[in-house]
Protein backbone atom coordinates (compact mmCIF):
# COMPACT_ATOMS: atom_id res chain seq x y z
CA UNK A 1 0.00 0.00 0.00
CA UNK A 2 1.35 3.40 -0.61
CA UNK A 3 1.67 5.94 2.32
CA UNK A 4 -1.11 8.42 1.95
CA UNK A 5 0.14 12.07 1.62
CA UNK A 6 -1.42 15.39 1.94
CA UNK A 7 -1.62 17.37 -1.86
CA UNK A 8 -2.42 20.90 -2.10
CA UNK A 9 -3.60 22.42 -5.34
CA UNK A 10 -3.38 26.24 -6.24
CA UNK A 11 -6.16 27.25 -3.68
CA UNK A 12 -4.32 26.06 -0.50
CA UNK A 13 -7.47 23.10 -0.73
CA UNK A 14 -5.87 19.56 0.76
CA UNK A 15 -6.41 16.07 -0.62
CA UNK A 16 -5.32 12.63 0.82
CA UNK A 17 -3.44 10.85 -2.10
CA UNK A 18 -2.37 7.39 -1.99
CA UNK A 19 -4.43 4.79 -0.57
CA UNK A 20 -6.87 3.18 -3.05
CA UNK A 21 -9.81 1.64 -2.14
CA UNK A 22 -8.73 -2.11 -2.49
CA UNK A 23 -6.45 -0.18 0.90
CA UNK A 24 -9.51 0.96 2.25
CA UNK A 25 -12.77 -1.31 1.74
CA UNK A 26 -10.57 -4.00 -0.36
CA UNK A 27 -13.40 -3.47 -2.86
CA UNK A 28 -13.68 -1.30 -6.46
CA UNK A 29 -15.13 2.32 -5.25
CA UNK A 30 -17.85 1.36 -7.97
CA UNK A 31 -19.49 -0.90 -5.47
CA UNK A 32 -19.82 2.66 -3.71
CA UNK A 33 -22.07 4.06 -6.53
CA UNK A 34 -24.13 0.76 -7.25
CA UNK A 35 -24.80 0.21 -3.51
CA UNK A 36 -26.43 3.42 -3.11
CA UNK A 37 -28.34 3.98 -6.65
CA UNK A 38 -29.87 -0.11 -5.46
CA UNK A 39 -30.83 1.74 -1.92
CA UNK A 40 -32.10 4.54 -4.15
CA UNK A 41 -34.14 2.84 -6.14
CA UNK A 42 -35.37 0.84 -2.95
CA UNK A 43 -37.03 4.34 -1.40
CA UNK A 44 -38.48 5.35 -4.88
CA UNK A 45 -41.66 4.11 -4.23
CA UNK A 46 -42.14 6.05 -1.30
CA UNK A 47 -42.57 9.10 -3.06
CA UNK A 48 -43.33 8.77 -6.84
CA UNK A 49 -44.89 5.28 -6.28
CA UNK A 50 -47.11 6.52 -3.93
CA UNK A 51 -47.94 9.58 -6.08
CA UNK A 52 -48.87 7.40 -8.89
CA UNK A 53 -51.26 5.12 -6.63
CA UNK A 54 -53.52 7.76 -5.65
CA UNK A 55 -56.02 6.59 -7.81
CA UNK A 56 -55.92 3.36 -6.73
CA UNK A 57 -55.64 4.51 -2.96
CA UNK A 58 -58.66 6.67 -3.54
CA UNK A 59 -60.78 3.55 -4.03
CA UNK A 60 -61.09 1.33 -0.94
CA UNK A 61 -63.29 2.12 1.46
CA UNK A 62 -64.31 5.59 -0.53
CA UNK A 63 -60.98 7.56 1.18
CA UNK A 64 -60.83 11.16 0.06
CA UNK A 65 -58.65 13.26 -1.86
CA UNK A 66 -57.53 15.09 1.20
CA UNK A 67 -57.06 11.96 3.27
CA UNK A 68 -54.61 9.75 0.78
CA UNK A 69 -52.93 13.15 -0.09
CA UNK A 70 -52.45 14.27 3.63
CA UNK A 71 -50.16 11.11 4.06
CA UNK A 72 -48.13 12.06 1.05
CA UNK A 73 -47.19 15.72 2.38
CA UNK A 74 -45.92 14.46 5.27
CA UNK A 75 -43.69 12.10 3.96
CA UNK A 76 -41.97 14.81 2.17
CA UNK A 77 -41.61 16.77 4.72
CA UNK A 78 -39.91 14.20 7.07
CA UNK A 79 -37.82 12.59 4.11
CA UNK A 80 -36.83 16.25 3.67
CA UNK A 81 -36.41 17.10 7.05
CA UNK A 82 -34.04 14.23 8.31
CA UNK A 83 -31.98 13.93 4.89
CA UNK A 84 -30.27 17.47 6.40
CA UNK A 85 -28.97 16.11 9.78
CA UNK A 86 -28.78 12.90 8.23
CA UNK A 87 -25.54 13.45 5.75
CA UNK A 88 -24.57 15.91 8.65
CA UNK A 89 -24.16 13.59 11.33
CA UNK A 90 -22.32 10.74 8.72
CA UNK A 91 -19.83 13.99 7.73
CA UNK A 92 -19.17 14.37 11.18
CA UNK A 93 -19.04 10.71 12.01
CA UNK A 94 -21.35 11.08 14.89
CA UNK A 95 -23.61 8.25 12.99
CA UNK A 96 -22.39 5.35 11.81
CA UNK A 97 -23.00 4.54 8.12
CA UNK A 98 -23.90 1.12 8.97
CA UNK A 99 -26.47 1.90 11.95
CA UNK A 100 -28.36 4.62 9.33
CA UNK A 101 -28.69 2.63 6.47
CA UNK A 102 -29.83 -0.63 8.94
CA UNK A 103 -32.54 1.85 10.44
CA UNK A 104 -33.52 2.93 7.09
CA UNK A 105 -34.09 -0.18 5.98
CA UNK A 106 -36.54 -1.61 8.90
CA UNK A 107 -38.14 1.75 8.54
CA UNK A 108 -38.73 1.68 5.25
CA UNK A 109 -39.57 -1.68 4.90
CA UNK A 110 -42.53 -0.90 7.58
CA UNK A 111 -43.79 1.61 5.47
CA UNK A 112 -43.79 -0.23 2.45
CA UNK A 113 -45.51 -3.25 4.41
CA UNK A 114 -48.32 -0.62 5.96
CA UNK A 115 -49.12 0.34 2.26
CA UNK A 116 -49.32 -3.30 1.48
CA UNK A 117 -51.54 -3.99 4.70
CA UNK A 118 -53.30 -1.21 6.37
CA UNK A 119 -56.39 0.88 5.48
CA UNK A 120 -56.92 2.92 8.02
CA UNK A 121 -56.01 6.74 7.71
CA UNK A 122 -53.94 6.34 11.23
CA UNK A 123 -51.85 3.64 10.63
CA UNK A 124 -51.05 5.09 7.22
CA UNK A 125 -50.06 8.39 8.55
CA UNK A 126 -47.86 6.44 11.46
CA UNK A 127 -46.38 4.05 9.16
CA UNK A 128 -45.73 5.57 5.74
CA UNK A 129 -46.01 9.02 6.73
CA UNK A 130 -43.97 9.29 9.41
CA UNK A 131 -41.56 6.27 9.26
CA UNK A 132 -41.23 6.14 5.66
CA UNK A 133 -40.44 9.77 5.62
CA UNK A 134 -37.56 9.47 7.98
CA UNK A 135 -36.56 6.08 6.66
CA UNK A 136 -36.11 7.40 3.00
CA UNK A 137 -34.71 10.60 4.93
CA UNK A 138 -31.67 8.34 6.45
CA UNK A 139 -30.99 6.30 2.89
CA UNK A 140 -30.95 9.57 1.30
CA UNK A 141 -28.68 11.49 3.27
CA UNK A 142 -26.09 9.12 3.99
CA UNK A 143 -26.17 7.95 -0.21
CA UNK A 144 -25.60 11.25 -1.34
CA UNK A 145 -22.28 11.42 1.06
CA UNK A 146 -21.26 8.25 0.53
CA UNK A 147 -20.98 8.84 -3.07
CA UNK A 148 -20.03 12.27 -3.02
CA UNK A 149 -16.85 11.18 -0.93
CA UNK A 150 -15.96 8.37 -3.28
CA UNK A 151 -16.15 10.58 -5.93
CA UNK A 152 -14.71 14.08 -5.07
CA UNK A 153 -13.16 14.23 -8.86
CA UNK A 154 -16.85 14.42 -10.36
CA UNK A 155 -19.40 14.45 -7.16
CA UNK A 156 -22.40 16.38 -9.20
CA UNK A 157 -22.45 13.95 -11.63
CA UNK A 158 -22.10 10.97 -9.63
CA UNK A 159 -24.55 12.09 -6.74
CA UNK A 160 -27.10 12.65 -9.53
CA UNK A 161 -26.89 9.51 -11.10
CA UNK A 162 -27.41 7.73 -7.96
CA UNK A 163 -30.44 10.00 -6.61
CA UNK A 164 -31.63 9.56 -10.38
CA UNK A 165 -32.86 5.91 -9.15
CA UNK A 166 -35.03 7.98 -6.60
CA UNK A 167 -37.33 8.92 -9.36
CA UNK A 168 -37.21 6.02 -12.05
CA UNK A 169 -37.24 3.22 -9.56
CA UNK A 170 -41.12 3.82 -8.93
CA UNK A 171 -41.66 3.14 -13.03
CA UNK A 172 -42.39 -0.06 -12.54
CA UNK A 173 -44.79 0.65 -9.38
CA UNK A 174 -46.28 3.38 -11.91
CA UNK A 175 -47.44 0.40 -14.74
CA UNK A 176 -49.07 -1.65 -11.76
CA UNK A 177 -50.58 1.14 -10.71
CA UNK A 178 -51.91 2.20 -14.23
CA UNK A 179 -53.60 -1.50 -14.32
CA UNK A 180 -55.58 -0.79 -11.98
CA UNK A 181 -55.69 -1.27 -7.63
CA UNK A 182 -56.31 -4.69 -7.65
CA UNK A 183 -52.40 -5.47 -7.64
CA UNK A 184 -51.54 -1.73 -5.63
CA UNK A 185 -51.12 -4.28 -2.51
CA UNK A 186 -48.98 -6.93 -3.51
CA UNK A 187 -46.70 -4.36 -5.68
CA UNK A 188 -45.95 -2.44 -2.31
CA UNK A 189 -45.42 -5.98 -0.49
CA UNK A 190 -42.63 -7.11 -3.21
CA UNK A 191 -41.49 -3.39 -3.17
CA UNK A 192 -41.01 -4.12 1.21
CA UNK A 193 -38.97 -7.07 0.85
CA UNK A 194 -36.58 -5.32 -1.85
CA UNK A 195 -36.32 -2.23 0.00
CA UNK A 196 -35.06 -4.53 3.08
CA UNK A 197 -32.82 -6.67 1.35
CA UNK A 198 -30.90 -3.45 -1.14
CA UNK A 199 -30.78 -1.27 1.45
CA UNK A 200 -29.61 -3.96 3.86
CA UNK A 201 -27.10 -5.33 1.14
CA UNK A 202 -25.81 -1.23 1.62
CA UNK A 203 -25.86 -0.94 4.78
CA UNK A 204 -23.34 -4.17 5.12
CA UNK A 205 -20.63 -3.44 2.75
CA UNK A 206 -20.68 0.76 2.30
CA UNK A 207 -17.84 2.53 3.89
CA UNK A 208 -16.84 6.47 4.00
CA UNK A 209 -13.17 7.04 2.93
CA UNK A 210 -11.06 9.34 5.00
CA UNK A 211 -11.66 12.72 5.05
CA UNK A 212 -10.38 14.70 2.06
CA UNK A 213 -9.54 11.33 0.50
CA UNK A 214 -8.91 11.46 -3.08
CA UNK A 215 -8.47 8.60 -6.09
CA UNK A 216 -4.45 8.70 -7.01
CA UNK A 217 -5.18 8.03 -10.76
CA UNK A 218 -6.11 11.21 -10.64
CA UNK A 219 -3.76 13.98 -9.87
CA UNK A 220 -5.47 16.67 -7.80
CA UNK A 221 -3.37 19.76 -8.77
CA UNK A 222 -3.86 19.32 -12.79
CA UNK A 223 -7.78 18.75 -11.81
CA UNK A 224 -7.83 22.26 -10.24
CA UNK A 225 -6.42 23.46 -13.04
CA UNK A 226 -8.08 21.63 -15.64
CA UNK A 227 -9.78 25.13 -17.72
CA UNK A 228 -12.67 23.84 -18.58
CA UNK A 229 -13.69 23.38 -14.93
CA UNK A 230 -12.24 26.89 -14.29
CA UNK A 231 -14.46 27.74 -17.17
CA UNK A 232 -17.16 26.09 -16.95
CA UNK A 233 -17.79 24.66 -12.92
CA UNK A 234 -15.48 27.15 -11.08
CA UNK A 235 -14.94 27.08 -7.44
CA UNK A 236 -15.75 29.19 -5.01
CA UNK A 237 -14.37 32.25 -4.69
CA UNK A 238 -13.48 31.17 -0.80
CA UNK A 239 -15.11 29.02 1.85
CA UNK A 240 -18.33 30.21 3.61
CA UNK A 241 -19.40 29.72 6.86
CA UNK A 242 -23.02 27.98 6.62
CA UNK A 243 -23.91 31.42 8.68
CA UNK A 244 -22.53 33.33 5.42
CA UNK A 245 -23.92 31.31 3.17
CA UNK A 246 -27.52 32.27 4.91
CA UNK A 247 -26.54 35.85 4.28
CA UNK A 248 -26.13 35.91 0.95
CA UNK A 249 -28.87 36.74 -2.04
CA UNK A 250 -27.57 33.32 -3.71
CA UNK A 251 -28.67 30.94 -0.92
CA UNK A 252 -31.72 32.33 -0.86
CA UNK A 253 -32.52 32.25 -4.42
CA UNK A 254 -31.04 28.89 -4.52
CA UNK A 255 -33.90 28.15 -1.93
CA UNK A 256 -36.35 30.02 -4.40
CA UNK A 257 -35.79 27.89 -6.88
CA UNK A 258 -36.14 24.66 -4.97
CA UNK A 259 -39.52 25.23 -3.15
CA UNK A 260 -40.99 26.57 -6.73
CA UNK A 261 -39.73 24.17 -9.08
CA UNK A 262 -40.49 21.04 -6.51
CA UNK A 263 -43.60 22.13 -5.71
CA UNK A 264 -44.70 22.23 -9.93
CA UNK A 265 -42.73 18.40 -10.27
CA UNK A 266 -44.66 16.86 -7.03
CA UNK A 267 -47.90 18.46 -8.74
CA UNK A 268 -47.32 17.19 -12.11
CA UNK A 269 -46.85 13.87 -11.16
CA UNK A 270 -50.04 13.38 -8.52
CA UNK A 271 -52.13 14.99 -11.03
CA UNK A 272 -51.42 13.68 -14.05
CA UNK A 273 -51.75 10.51 -12.44
CA UNK A 274 -55.26 11.11 -11.87
CA UNK A 275 -56.44 12.69 -15.11
CA UNK A 276 -59.38 10.52 -16.77
CA UNK A 277 -57.67 10.22 -20.43
CA UNK A 278 -56.25 7.10 -22.04
CA UNK A 279 -52.99 5.93 -21.60
CA UNK A 280 -52.35 8.41 -19.16
CA UNK A 281 -50.84 6.07 -16.31
CA UNK A 282 -48.23 5.35 -19.60
CA UNK A 283 -47.46 9.09 -19.61
CA UNK A 284 -46.84 9.35 -16.08
CA UNK A 285 -44.64 6.59 -16.16
CA UNK A 286 -42.87 8.41 -19.18
CA UNK A 287 -42.51 11.60 -17.16
CA UNK A 288 -40.85 9.35 -13.79
CA UNK A 289 -38.23 7.61 -15.99
CA UNK A 290 -37.48 11.08 -17.20
CA UNK A 291 -37.21 12.75 -14.18
CA UNK A 292 -34.62 9.88 -12.76
CA UNK A 293 -32.95 9.83 -16.25
CA UNK A 294 -32.87 13.54 -16.66
CA UNK A 295 -31.03 13.96 -13.39
CA UNK A 296 -27.72 12.75 -15.14
CA UNK A 297 -28.01 14.03 -18.29
CA UNK A 298 -28.51 17.20 -16.89
CA UNK A 299 -25.31 17.28 -14.59
CA UNK A 300 -23.23 16.00 -18.00
CA UNK A 301 -24.16 18.78 -19.89
CA UNK A 302 -23.56 21.36 -16.98
CA UNK A 303 -20.16 19.92 -16.79
CA UNK A 304 -20.03 20.99 -20.82
CA UNK A 305 -22.34 24.14 -20.87
CA UNK A 306 -22.11 25.43 -17.22
CA UNK A 307 -23.93 24.98 -14.44
CA UNK A 308 -26.17 28.11 -14.69
CA UNK A 309 -27.40 27.69 -18.11
CA UNK A 310 -28.45 24.19 -18.22
CA UNK A 311 -30.50 24.95 -14.66
CA UNK A 312 -32.03 27.84 -16.60
CA UNK A 313 -32.57 25.82 -19.68
CA UNK A 314 -33.71 22.79 -17.07
CA UNK A 315 -36.57 24.80 -15.54
CA UNK A 316 -37.52 26.38 -19.09
CA UNK A 317 -38.68 22.92 -20.12
CA UNK A 318 -40.29 22.64 -16.90
CA UNK A 319 -42.39 25.71 -17.18
CA UNK A 320 -43.11 24.31 -20.70
CA UNK A 321 -44.52 21.03 -20.08
CA UNK A 322 -47.33 22.79 -17.86
CA UNK A 323 -49.40 24.45 -20.57
CA UNK A 324 -48.98 21.28 -22.84
CA UNK A 325 -50.20 19.31 -19.77
CA UNK A 326 -53.40 22.30 -19.50
CA UNK A 327 -54.02 21.49 -23.10
CA UNK A 328 -53.92 17.63 -22.93
CA UNK A 329 -56.41 17.85 -19.96
CA UNK A 330 -59.00 18.48 -22.81
CA UNK A 331 -60.99 15.76 -24.27
CA UNK A 332 -59.48 14.71 -27.64
CA UNK A 333 -55.89 16.30 -26.96
CA UNK A 334 -54.23 13.03 -25.51
CA UNK A 335 -51.38 13.48 -27.47
CA UNK A 336 -50.33 16.33 -25.72
CA UNK A 337 -50.36 14.53 -22.19
CA UNK A 338 -47.07 12.48 -24.06
CA UNK A 339 -45.73 15.81 -24.95
CA UNK A 340 -46.10 17.29 -21.96
CA UNK A 341 -45.14 14.48 -20.05
CA UNK A 342 -41.14 14.42 -21.92
CA UNK A 343 -40.83 18.16 -21.38
CA UNK A 344 -41.50 17.76 -17.56
CA UNK A 345 -39.94 14.80 -17.07
CA UNK A 346 -36.77 16.42 -17.87
CA UNK A 347 -37.50 19.41 -16.57
CA UNK A 348 -38.77 18.04 -13.12
CA UNK A 349 -36.29 16.52 -11.81
CA UNK A 350 -32.57 17.37 -12.81
CA UNK A 351 -32.60 20.75 -11.14
CA UNK A 352 -32.03 19.12 -7.61
CA UNK A 353 -28.64 17.76 -8.41
CA UNK A 354 -27.84 21.47 -10.43
CA UNK A 355 -28.74 23.53 -7.27
CA UNK A 356 -26.67 20.86 -5.10
CA UNK A 357 -23.53 21.39 -7.65
CA UNK A 358 -24.16 25.23 -7.13
CA UNK A 359 -24.09 25.10 -3.70
CA UNK A 360 -20.53 23.86 -4.02
CA UNK A 361 -19.64 25.96 -6.16
CA UNK A 362 -20.56 28.95 -4.79
CA UNK A 363 -19.97 28.49 -1.05
CA UNK A 364 -17.01 26.03 -1.34
CA UNK A 365 -16.25 22.52 -0.48
CA UNK A 366 -16.07 22.76 3.59
CA UNK A 367 -19.59 23.22 4.26
CA UNK A 368 -21.64 21.69 1.47
CA UNK A 369 -23.09 19.06 3.62
CA UNK A 370 -24.75 21.20 6.13
CA UNK A 371 -25.62 24.57 3.74
CA UNK A 372 -26.87 22.09 0.82
CA UNK A 373 -28.88 20.17 3.46
CA UNK A 374 -30.68 23.99 4.27
CA UNK A 375 -31.38 24.45 1.02
CA UNK A 376 -32.80 20.67 0.23
CA UNK A 377 -34.63 20.83 3.52
CA UNK A 378 -37.10 23.50 1.73
CA UNK A 379 -38.19 20.29 -0.08
CA UNK A 380 -40.37 19.98 2.60
CA UNK A 381 -42.12 23.01 1.81
CA UNK A 382 -41.76 22.50 -1.59
CA UNK A 383 -44.03 18.64 -0.77
CA UNK A 384 -46.50 20.85 1.11
CA UNK A 385 -47.70 23.23 -1.74
CA UNK A 386 -47.62 20.93 -4.29
CA UNK A 387 -49.61 18.39 -2.85
CA UNK A 388 -52.25 21.40 -1.50
CA UNK A 389 -52.12 22.45 -4.72
CA UNK A 390 -52.84 19.56 -6.46
CA UNK A 391 -55.79 18.75 -3.96
CA UNK A 392 -57.21 22.15 -5.32
CA UNK A 393 -56.91 20.67 -8.90
CA UNK A 394 -58.50 17.34 -8.04
CA UNK A 395 -61.22 18.98 -6.15
CA UNK A 396 -62.15 22.19 -7.86
CA UNK A 397 -62.57 20.82 -11.37
CA UNK A 398 -60.57 23.58 -12.88
CA UNK A 399 -57.13 21.20 -13.57
CA UNK A 400 -56.26 23.34 -16.33
CA UNK A 401 -56.39 26.78 -14.42
CA UNK A 402 -54.21 25.08 -12.00
CA UNK A 403 -51.82 24.04 -14.40
CA UNK A 404 -51.69 27.61 -15.98
CA UNK A 405 -50.51 28.67 -11.94
CA UNK A 406 -48.11 26.07 -12.14
CA UNK A 407 -46.20 27.55 -15.21
CA UNK A 408 -45.94 30.74 -13.98
CA UNK A 409 -44.20 29.26 -11.05
CA UNK A 410 -42.11 27.72 -13.04
CA UNK A 411 -41.33 30.96 -14.89
CA UNK A 412 -40.71 32.86 -11.55
CA UNK A 413 -38.21 29.66 -10.88
CA UNK A 414 -37.13 30.47 -14.06
CA UNK A 415 -36.52 34.25 -13.47
CA UNK A 416 -34.69 33.90 -9.83
CA UNK A 417 -32.64 31.30 -12.14
CA UNK A 418 -30.79 34.12 -14.55
CA UNK A 419 -30.61 36.61 -11.45
CA UNK A 420 -28.14 33.89 -9.65
CA UNK A 421 -24.92 35.26 -8.78
CA UNK A 422 -21.85 33.71 -7.58
CA UNK A 423 -21.12 35.14 -3.65
CA UNK A 424 -18.47 37.92 -3.31
CA UNK A 425 -18.04 38.26 -7.47
CA UNK A 426 -18.71 42.04 -8.21
CA UNK A 427 -21.83 42.63 -10.05
CA UNK A 428 -19.73 44.29 -12.86
CA UNK A 429 -17.80 41.05 -13.28
CA UNK A 430 -19.31 37.72 -15.12
CA UNK A 431 -21.21 35.88 -12.76
CA UNK A 432 -19.82 32.22 -13.55
CA UNK A 433 -21.46 29.68 -15.65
Amino acid sequence: MEKPNVVRDWQGRAYLVGESPRDLINRPRSWMLWLPWAAMIAIAPLQYGYAAAVPGLLGPGDRSVAGVLAPLAVWIVCQAVVAFPTAYLVRGGRLGVRAALGAGAVLTGTALLTLALADGAAMILAGYALLGGAGAGLVYGVCTEVVSRWFPERPGTQVAFATGAFAYGAAPLAVVAGAGPDHLGAAFGVSAVVAVAAIGLAARFVRLPPPRWWPSHVDPRDHALDSLVLRRTPPALREFSTGQALRTGALSGLVAILVLAGAVSIFDVVVLATLEAPASWLALTLLIALNGAGRACAMVASERFGRRRVLSAVLALLAVGQPLFAAGATPGSTGLIFVAAVFAGLGGGAFYPLIASLVREFFGQERTAEIHGVVYSTKAVAGVLGVGLAYAALTSGSQATVFVGMAMAAVLSLVVSHRLRRPGCPATLPAGM
